[in-house]
Protein backbone atom coordinates (compact mmCIF):
# COMPACT_ATOMS: atom_id res chain seq x y z
CA UNK A 1 0.00 0.00 0.00
CA UNK A 2 2.91 2.32 0.68
CA UNK A 3 4.01 1.76 -2.78
CA UNK A 4 0.82 2.84 -4.09
CA UNK A 5 0.82 6.01 -2.20
CA UNK A 6 4.49 6.96 -3.30
CA UNK A 7 3.34 6.64 -6.55
CA UNK A 8 0.14 8.79 -6.04
CA UNK A 9 2.04 11.34 -4.53
CA UNK A 10 4.60 11.41 -7.71
CA UNK A 11 1.02 11.81 -9.90
CA UNK A 12 -0.27 14.46 -8.08
CA UNK A 13 2.98 16.71 -7.94
CA UNK A 14 3.34 15.99 -11.49
CA UNK A 15 -0.65 17.24 -12.31
CA UNK A 16 -0.37 20.59 -10.64
CA UNK A 17 -0.70 19.16 -6.95
CA UNK A 18 2.69 18.78 -5.22
CA UNK A 19 1.49 19.97 -1.97
CA UNK A 20 -1.80 17.89 -0.77
CA UNK A 21 0.42 14.87 0.03
CA UNK A 22 3.86 15.60 -1.08
CA UNK A 23 5.71 18.30 1.73
CA UNK A 24 4.61 15.54 4.31
CA UNK A 25 5.11 12.05 2.59
CA UNK A 26 1.16 11.57 3.20
CA UNK A 27 -0.15 9.33 4.82
CA UNK A 28 2.38 8.16 7.53
CA UNK A 29 2.22 4.54 7.70
CA UNK A 30 1.66 4.50 11.40
CA UNK A 31 -1.78 6.01 10.16
CA UNK A 32 -1.99 3.29 7.37
CA UNK A 33 -1.79 0.47 10.47
CA UNK A 34 -4.33 2.48 12.55
CA UNK A 35 -6.69 2.17 9.32
CA UNK A 36 -6.55 -1.38 8.86
CA UNK A 37 -6.78 -2.58 12.47
CA UNK A 38 -9.80 -0.21 12.54
CA UNK A 39 -11.44 -1.68 9.60
CA UNK A 40 -11.59 1.34 7.75
CA UNK A 41 -8.79 0.42 5.56
CA UNK A 42 -9.45 -1.19 1.91
CA UNK A 43 -8.22 -1.71 -1.52
CA UNK A 44 -9.11 -2.41 -4.93
CA UNK A 45 -7.98 -5.54 -6.60
CA UNK A 46 -7.94 -6.27 -10.23
CA UNK A 47 -9.12 -9.30 -12.05
CA UNK A 48 -5.84 -11.34 -11.49
CA UNK A 49 -6.13 -10.48 -7.91
CA UNK A 50 -3.17 -7.76 -7.86
CA UNK A 51 -4.41 -4.74 -5.45
CA UNK A 52 -4.30 -1.44 -7.59
CA UNK A 53 -5.88 0.65 -5.32
CA UNK A 54 -6.59 1.73 -1.46
CA UNK A 55 -8.78 4.13 0.13
CA UNK A 56 -10.36 4.82 3.52
CA UNK A 57 -14.08 4.24 4.34
CA UNK A 58 -15.96 4.96 7.07
CA UNK A 59 -19.95 5.55 8.07
CA UNK A 60 -21.57 7.03 11.05
CA UNK A 61 -23.07 9.97 12.75
CA UNK A 62 -20.57 12.84 12.70
CA UNK A 63 -17.36 10.77 12.30
CA UNK A 64 -14.87 12.94 10.43
CA UNK A 65 -13.88 15.74 12.99
CA UNK A 66 -12.53 18.06 10.14
CA UNK A 67 -16.31 18.05 8.97
CA UNK A 68 -17.87 19.72 11.85
CA UNK A 69 -17.04 23.13 10.88
CA UNK A 70 -17.30 23.60 7.58
CA UNK A 71 -17.13 27.46 5.94
CA UNK A 72 -18.55 29.33 2.60
CA UNK A 73 -21.21 26.91 2.76
CA UNK A 74 -22.89 24.21 4.37
CA UNK A 75 -23.21 20.38 4.80
CA UNK A 76 -26.83 18.91 2.94
CA UNK A 77 -27.86 18.14 6.90
CA UNK A 78 -26.74 16.35 9.60
CA UNK A 79 -27.78 12.70 9.30
CA UNK A 80 -25.30 10.24 9.05
CA UNK A 81 -22.57 9.48 6.00
CA UNK A 82 -19.94 8.42 4.63
CA UNK A 83 -16.16 9.33 3.92
CA UNK A 84 -13.47 8.63 1.91
CA UNK A 85 -10.13 9.92 2.59
CA UNK A 86 -6.44 8.91 0.85
CA UNK A 87 -7.71 7.29 -2.85
CA UNK A 88 -4.66 5.72 -4.39
CA UNK A 89 -4.02 3.89 -7.75
CA UNK A 90 -0.73 2.13 -8.69
CA UNK A 91 -1.36 3.76 -12.08
CA UNK A 92 -1.97 0.55 -13.57
CA UNK A 93 -5.36 0.66 -14.34
CA UNK A 94 -7.74 3.65 -15.41
CA UNK A 95 -11.03 4.30 -12.99
CA UNK A 96 -9.51 2.73 -9.62
CA UNK A 97 -10.58 6.29 -8.21
CA UNK A 98 -14.55 6.22 -9.54
CA UNK A 99 -14.68 2.67 -8.61
CA UNK A 100 -13.44 3.21 -4.95
CA UNK A 101 -15.94 6.02 -4.79
CA UNK A 102 -18.71 4.65 -6.36
CA UNK A 103 -18.48 1.60 -4.38
CA UNK A 104 -18.28 3.18 -0.93
CA UNK A 105 -21.06 5.52 -2.16
CA UNK A 106 -23.25 2.21 -2.68
CA UNK A 107 -22.58 0.80 0.96
CA UNK A 108 -23.86 3.75 2.56
CA UNK A 109 -26.13 6.24 -0.10
CA UNK A 110 -24.81 9.31 1.81
CA UNK A 111 -20.94 10.53 0.72
CA UNK A 112 -18.80 12.78 2.27
CA UNK A 113 -15.52 13.87 0.33
CA UNK A 114 -12.65 16.47 0.43
CA UNK A 115 -9.92 17.10 -1.66
CA UNK A 116 -7.20 20.22 -1.98
CA UNK A 117 -7.96 23.46 -3.79
CA UNK A 118 -4.65 22.05 -6.35
CA UNK A 119 -6.55 18.65 -7.21
CA UNK A 120 -8.17 18.92 -10.15
CA UNK A 121 -7.91 15.70 -10.85
CA UNK A 122 -9.96 14.92 -8.06
CA UNK A 123 -12.09 17.41 -8.10
CA UNK A 124 -12.99 16.96 -11.45
CA UNK A 125 -13.88 13.24 -10.77
CA UNK A 126 -16.23 13.84 -7.98
CA UNK A 127 -18.35 16.11 -9.54
CA UNK A 128 -18.44 13.66 -12.49
CA UNK A 129 -19.82 11.22 -9.85
CA UNK A 130 -22.69 13.63 -9.00
CA UNK A 131 -21.24 15.40 -5.78
CA UNK A 132 -22.00 19.03 -4.98
CA UNK A 133 -19.12 21.39 -3.48
CA UNK A 134 -20.60 22.04 -0.49
CA UNK A 135 -17.93 24.51 0.95
CA UNK A 136 -14.53 24.84 2.68
CA UNK A 137 -12.87 22.41 5.39
CA UNK A 138 -9.59 22.16 7.32
CA UNK A 139 -7.51 19.70 8.28
CA UNK A 140 -4.76 19.14 11.27
CA UNK A 141 -2.30 18.09 8.52
CA UNK A 142 -1.06 21.59 6.96
CA UNK A 143 -2.61 24.80 6.56
CA UNK A 144 -4.02 24.22 3.23
CA UNK A 145 -8.02 24.74 2.75
CA UNK A 146 -9.95 21.40 1.44
CA UNK A 147 -12.74 22.00 -0.82
CA UNK A 148 -15.85 19.95 0.81
CA UNK A 149 -17.95 17.53 -1.63
CA UNK A 150 -20.99 15.53 -1.01
CA UNK A 151 -23.30 13.24 -2.80
CA UNK A 152 -27.00 12.13 -1.55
Amino acid sequence: MMEIYSYARTYMAEHGNPNQWGPTNWPPEALIHSDIRDGNSYVCVNDDGKVVGTFFFRYGKDIEPTYREITDGTWFDNSPYGVVHRIAGDGSEKGIGAFCINWAYEQCGHLRIDTHGDNIVMQNLVRKLGFVHCGTIYVEEDHYPRLAFEKK
